[in-house]
Formats: structure tokens, C-alpha cells, sequence
């Protein structure tokens, strides 16, 4: 009997172990939801600077830190760290964020001037003869000027809103995060002649831009292709470039080539359709081309998935930076009661950039 009475007290230590252990575990996760239902979509939840403006870092201690401050406690490392390294902590990945950033462009500016004067200085002097040198200096000042403009322009207007080299490369990133209600961007601006790059961390919740876009794209239905064609042209220059392994004829380089499609890590297979893949094999070296054209024969939830993943950095990079144009204040805007805090919403500025 006491035996009984023993493995009896065991047992029951044991159920008041789990039951307590539960109970913890659903005041964690109500304090959790209680500590985020104070955000609405569009509020900035954490933003890292970068260490050095020559060789961008973000501290991703810091970047956790942040975060758990503001209630965001569960985020495991394999959905914030470790993406974040793979699409931003590569050097050339960083020696792009430098090449491109507002501020080398800000500096790139008064150097090219300088170059283009001397450059067109010396050449109007070889062939030109003056007596008059300030009507040459003008000359050159006003077309070193003109072409220093130019050349600044070409290079400010060839950066399209979204980026393939950084803002693609966290579509990965927003995947993970979008289970979180968290959208993640990286934005840059120039201010008071200071270069501010920063990695931001925007509460989104997810699933009223997907209901609503995937309404939109089953209303365009019975014009499929048209709507197809204007995704294509809008989204032409979003073309993933992926090195594969080289081709095995023995193995079966079909086979290879398949489970290499399937496996990639960018926007998963089974919501994304690659509609164009070219493969070139040389040596060593095998390339193929991803689109991220969502495929025709895709539901409509699916496309609207894949085009809100697309652009969700994108997004985020020009709502951080005030750069998101949104409707003149003159005219009536339309109902967006899941988005308060940004000129648009998410589906709206995908429906205005690709589906229109």
C-alpha cells in the first residue's frame, strides 16, 4: 500500500507539474499578445544603425534587445539572425550598401564636378583660344555642371524603388518574420549632409493586406492575361541570377537540376513559380534564372502572398525613409482601417505599382 501511495503522489506531483507548467506557458503568451496589441501596421518596433558607414554591420544583439523590450520575446534565432545574416552579412552585400548608399552619392557629386571641370577645361584650352579667360571659366562651369546633374540624375533615377541586391534578398527574411507580425527593410537618406543607413523592424499584421489583395486578384480573374502581361512589365527586371552545382550527366542532371529549383531558399516553391529558368553550364560554374513573376496557373491567395513578400522590404525601406507617396489629402481616401499610421498600405501600394 504505501508503495501505491508513493507512485500515487508521484503521478500527481507530476500532473500539478504540467498543469502549472501550462498555465505559465498561457500567461507568457497573454502577456505576449497583451504587450502587442498596443501596435497598429506601420509602427516602427526597432531600428539599428549600422556601425560604420564603410563597411555597413547591423548589431543584431542589439537589434534582439530592442525587441525584447517592446515585447517581441519569442523570436527564435533561426527566424531573425540567422536569415538576416545570410541576406545582408556578406561582403558583397555590404560593399553594394556602400556603392549605392545616399551618402557616396552625396560625396560623388562635388568629386565628379571637379573631374569633369578639369577634364573639360583642359580640352576647350587645347583648341580653343580666348582672351577672355572668365568667359571660358563660365563655359566650363556651366557644362561640368550641366553634366555632373546628369550623370547624378541617371544614377538616383536608375535605383527602381525596389532593390534586387538587398531589398530581394530579405524577401527570405520577411517570410519568417511575417508569423512574428513584423516586416524587416533596410532604409538610407542623406540629412544635414550625414549619411543614415538603418535596418528597421515595422509591426505589420499580414492578413488583412492578403485577404484584401487576394479579393483584388480574384476580381481580375476574367482578365487573367491581361493582368498577367502588366505584372510582367512591372516586374520585368526582378530576375534572380542562382549559381547550381555543376550538372552530373551520369547522376541524372535533370534531377539535379529539379531538387536545386525546389530547394531555394528564396520565396519557397510551393508559393512562388519560377516562370522563366535558363540554365548555362561551363566548367564549373551552372546559372539559373528565377522570376518573381507570380505564375498564371497560381490561386489567387498564392500570387497575393508572393507579391506581398516581393515588396515587403521594398515597403518598408520607403515608408522608414518618407518616401511613400501616398493620395493628395484633397481627395477622398479609400477605407484602410488595417493600416492608420502610413500614406498607404502595403496591398494598395502593390496594387498601384504592379496591377495598374
Amino acid at each position: 500500500f504505501d508503495l501505491m501511495e508513493d507512485r500515487n503522489g508521484d503521478c500527481q506531483a507530476s500532473e500539478e507539474t504540467a498543469v502549472d507548467s501550462e498555465i505559465r506557458q498561457t500567461q507568457t503568451d497573454q502577456q505576449t499578445n497583451n504587450n502587442r496589441s498596443r501596435w497598429t501596421n506601420g509602427q516602427c518596433v526597432a531600428a539599428i544603425p549600422t556601425s560604420s558607414a564603410l563597411s555597413p554591420r547591423f548589431d543584431l544583439d542589439l537589434c534582439r534587445s530592442k525587441l525584447e523590450q517592446e515585447g517581441f520575446e519569442q523570436i527564435p534565432v533561426r527566424d531573425l539572425e540567422d536569415p538576416l545574416k545570410t541576406a545582408l552579412d556578406v561582403p558583397s552585400v555590404r560593399r553594394y550598401m556602400v556603392f549605392n548608399s545616399g551618402l557616396f552619392h552625396f560625396v560623388l557629386a562635388p568629386v565628379l564636378y571637379v573631374v569633369l571641370w578639369c577634364a573639360v577645361f583642359s580640352t576647350l584650352h587645347l583648341y580653343i583660344t580666348v582672351t577672355d579667360y572668365w568667359v571660358l571659366i563660365l563655359s566650363v562651369s556651366l557644362v561640368s555642371i550641366l553634366l555632373t546633374t546628369a550623370i547624378i540624375y541617371i544614377l538616383h533615377h536608375s535605383n527602381k524603388e525596389i532593390n534586387i541586391n538587398i531589398d530581394v534578398r530579405l524577401i527570405q527574411v520577411n517570410e519568417r518574420m511575417m508569423k512574428h507580425k513584423l516586416m524587416v527593410g533596410v532604409a538610407d537618406w542623406v540629412q544635414n549632409c550625414a549619411g543614415h543607413m538603418q535596418l528597421y523592424l515595422v509591426y505589420w499584421d499580414m492578413s488583412c493586406c492578403l485577404r484584401m489583395l487576394s479579393e483584388t486578384l480574384e476580381e481580375h480573374s476574367f482578365v487573367t492575361n491581361e493582368t498577367q502581361k502588366t505584372m510582367k512589365s512591372r516586374m520585368s527586371h526582378l530576375v534572380l541570377v542562382t549559381k547550381l552545382p555543376p550538372i552530373n550527366p551520369e547522376a541524372g542532371g535533370s534531377d539535379v537540376e529539379q531538387d536545386s529549383d525546389e530547394n531555394r531558399p528564396l520565396l519557397r516553391n510551393e508559393d512562388t513559380g519560377c516562370s522563366t529558368t535558363s540554365s548555362q553550364q561551363g566548367d564549373s560554374k551552372v546559372t539559373s534564372n528565377h522570376s518573381l513573376v507570380p505564375e498564371a496557373s497560381l490561386p489567387a491567395q498564392a500570387k497575393a502572398y508572393q507579391l506581398l513578400m516581393t515588396y515587403s522590404a521594398a515597403y518598408v525601406k520607403l515608408l522608414m525613409s518618407e518616401r511613400l507617396a501616398g493620395p493628395s489629402r484633397h481627395r477622398l481616401r479609400p477605407l484602410r482601417s488595417h493600416c492608420t499610421t502610413a500614406p498607404v498600405c502595403l496591398c494598395q501600394y502593390i496594387k498601384t505599382k504592379v496591377l495598374q
